[in-house]
């Protein structure tokens, strides 16, 4: 092959590493290019819902699943209290629990939106102002439905690469974690605080967060 080929080859595979790596780090556009995704799955797969119901939500989760901390997620829903009270194994446990109701119930939530755009709101002076130190930011996005629009807001902290993760997510002012958190607490005292019995009976549920096709 002629070096001015292996030289252009090169030239296109780092461009488009840089580019990747880029959306990583952003942490809007990391938002954006993932929400944008999961649109067109619903789109393009709104009857495998009735049809293929796993395959429908496998979709989903293949998207969704990666853009979150589940560990860091589930041990804010347990607390603080319930957390250090856990063994290793039962925290282990729960961060598969809470992870596999969570994009189910995500998952069946997204199905019953029919004609759905999400919008994120971009800062204006861009993404190129943010100081490297900072650890935690908010990434908003307008959801419409067709018949209505709801605010969305991303709680994201960075990772040791210079990644970004999901770490919670407010839908039409109703807070997911602090919801999550609440059944956590309430479930545990039901089972006065037995750790295992809590995890046996947990079941993620927030609704539809206000939010109708």
């Amino acid at each position: 092959m002629p070096a001015f080929i292996k030289n252009y080859l090169f030239s296109i595979t780092f461009l488009l590493t840089s580019i990747s790596a880029f959306c990583e780090t952003n942490p809007h556009i990391f938002i954006d290019e993932n929400a944008q995704k999961m649109v067109k799955v619903l789109k393009e797969n709104k009857s495998l819902f009735v049809e293929d119901r796993e395959q429908y939500e496998l979709k989903i989760k293949e998207i969704f699943e990666p853009m979150i901390d589940f560990r860091r997620v589930a041990a804010t829903v347990m607390g603080k209290k319930y957390y250090f009270a856990a063994s290793p194994s039962q925290r282990k446990e729960f961060v598969n629990v809470f992870k596999d109701s969570l994009l189910d119930t995500y998952a069946e939530t997204l199905a019953q939106w029919e004609n759905q755009t999400i919008t994120t709101l971009f800062p204006e002076n861009g993404d190129s102002h943010l100081d490297q130190n900072i650890k935690n930011i908010e990434v908003r996005q307008t959801l419409n439905t067709g018949s209505s629009k709801y605010p969305i807001s991303y709680k994201l902290r960075k990772n040791k690469d210079n990644s970004w993760s999901i770490i919670n997510i407010i839908v039409n002012g109703v807070n997911l974690g602090l919801t999550f958190q609440n059944q956590f607490q309430a479930l545990a005292i039901k089972n006065n605080e037995d750790i295992e019995k809590t995890l046996n009976g947990w079941v993620s549920d927030a609704g539809d967060a206000g939010i109708s096709g």
